[in-house]
């Protein structure tokens, strides 16, 4: 405690100490980094991914995006904060229940978790295992690779080995339930020719484990021979 306070201003400085401490015990008990706790506000920095919901992010391409013919994967820097490529407004659960995404059948905690966490977006960091190379996308740009993700590259490619991408990938951030037993992830595949759709993943936990449980599709966009976009 500094020195040479009067006795108010030792009573104020005990009392800020003991709100301090009550939101640092909050955010541990829930398991929240240091940025969340505080509401991310701490020099106006940009929220990163927490480092647990990489595994799910994995599971999702590789379950349901890499093919064979995968040479590079670009993937959005920043998370999407909305589930329509024309949407501006807000998410809010009542238009998320609209849309009747699973028939109904994804509880409210669940929906209610996904919105509140994607009110903001958060930056992606180099922590994907997926076994392709992949680069960030940030304003329609290429960024060189991170340390982090620079293992995949090495791995995969020679520097002789051109490396043209075939399509790129938006995430949302992961709603969860309370009890961590289930997850909700929005992605969306651009193809090099325009093409694409976004996808609700469904995940539920079996031990130490994730599994996808279902996907829904959100919205499409199919080629020039095909009958259009499809929008709710």
């Amino acid at each position: 405690m500094p020195g040479c306070l009067t006795v108010a201003e030792t009573a104020l400085y005990a009392s800020i100490m003991r709100k301090l401490a009550a939101i640092l015990t909050v955010g541990c008990w829930l398991g929240l980094p240091w940025q969340a706790a505080f509401g991310n506000e701490t020099g106006g920095s940009v929220a990163e991914v927490p480092a647990e919901d990489y595994p799910l992010y994995d599971r999702a391409i590789e379950r349901l995006f890499l093919t064979s013919h995968t040479r590079l994967l670009l993937i959005e820097r920043m998370t999407v904060t909305r589930l329509l490529p024309n949407q501006t407004e807000p998410m809010t659960v009542d238009r998320f229940y609209e849309q009747d995404y699973f028939t109904g059948r994804l509880s409210r905690e669940l929906a209610h978790d996904f919105v509140h966490v994607n009110r903001a977006a958060a930056r992606l960091e180099g922590r994907f295992h997926i076994g392709v190379p992949y680069r960030f996308l940030s304003n329609g740009l290429i960024e060189e690779p991170e340390v982090l993700s620079m293992r995949a590259l090495k791995a995969r490619r020679s520097a002789q080995t051109p490396m043209s991408p075939s399509e790129y990938l938006a995430f949302s951030k992961i709603g969860r339930t309370l009890r961590n037993e289930q997850a909700l992830l929005y992605v969306e595949q651009v193809r090099p020719d325009g093409t694409g759709a976004g996808f609700l993943v469904w995940f539920e936990r079996k031990g130490p484990d994730w599994k996808i449980l279902e996907t829904d599709v959100v919205w499409t966009i199919r080629d020039e021979n095909s009958e259009g976009e499809e929008f709710p």
